[in-house]
């Protein structure tokens, strides 16, 4: 009560009363009292979804004016699964936008659509479509997947290869929620062909290095893959398989300001 009574800019007992007045108007429970601690009840938490884009519409009123003042100043945050897709985005938008702030945060593909869906971050980009009727979801492109090996390995001497000739090789993979893995191993099963996961990492650049240092081949998205002298692509006929980058935010937010720029910047060079 008292944090909210500094935010309005009124007194806490103000707060109160109007809390009380309302609960008693109705004749309900909003809030459950234990001491100096209250929580809402299950009707304080509906009434919560109902009346909350009446705030966020009244935000969304406040960035637009604040922008148009300030020349498009302010902060974009962002999530993304990796570097690669969204750095030239956002180079991009800084050149467009140099008095706009971003904020870049890394995560798995669950940590950057939660992040967009409670709002602590504007934008999300990742590797497939979100089926999620509060989340506007714009495609941006295919990138087929690479393997590679260390430059020591028997496969890496041979000038073609098919994807059965990878079947029963051992593989450095991402962990079970990545994308890139949940791709190649459909892909995998439908050629008939079954590798070994001798390792597992939480990142591209933990995978490049535990492949160089040659713990098995890896697989990685074409945009990720960084030529190093210690491993080599392999070229594998009729490996057919890729992730989809797609750029999500709000729905109800696509039209704030910064986050529409940064869409439009996105259709243009998608």
């Amino acid at each position: 009560m008292s944090a909210a009574a500094r935010l309005l800019g009124i007194r806490q007992p103000t707060v109160s009363a109007h809390i009380a007045s309302l609960e008693q108007s109705f004749g309900v429970e909003l809030f459950q009292r234990h001491g100096r601690r209250i929580l809402l009840t299950g009707l304080g938490r509906l009434l919560h979804e109902i009346t909350l884009p009446i705030y966020r519409g009244e935000e969304r009123a406040v960035a637009l004016l604040l922008a148009a003042r300030q020349g498009y100043q302010g902060l974009l945050q962002i999530g993304s699964i990796g570097p690669h897709n969204v750095m030239p985005m956002v180079k991009h938008f800084r050149e467009r936008n140099p008095a706009v702030r971003v904020v870049v945060a890394m995560g798995d593909s669950r940590e950057v659509v939660h992040r967009v869906l409670d709002q602590k971050d504007d934008i999300g980009v990742l590797l497939h479509a979100v089926d999620d009727e509060r989340v506007h979801c714009l495609p941006f492109r295919k990138q087929p997947l690479v393997v590679f090996a260390p430059i020591t390995h028997p496969l890496a001497r041979c000038e073609k290869l098919t994807v059965s000739d990878l079947n029963g090789i051992e593989f450095v993979l991402r962990e079970n929620g990545s994308r890139t893995r949940q791709v190649f191993e459909s892909g995998l099963v439908a050629a008939g062909v079954k590798v070994r996961c001798s390792v597992e990492m939480g990142s591209r650049e933990a995978v490049r290095e535990a492949v160089a240092q040659g713990l098995g081949l890896g697989v990685v998205a074409s945009t990720a893959f960084v030529p190093d002298s210690r491993v080599v692509e392999l070229k594998v006929e009729g490996l057919k398989m890729h992730t989809h980058v797609h750029v999500i935010c709000l729905r109800e937010r696509k039209e704030a300001t910064l986050i529409r720029r940064f869409l439009e910047l996105v259709g243009e060079l998608r």
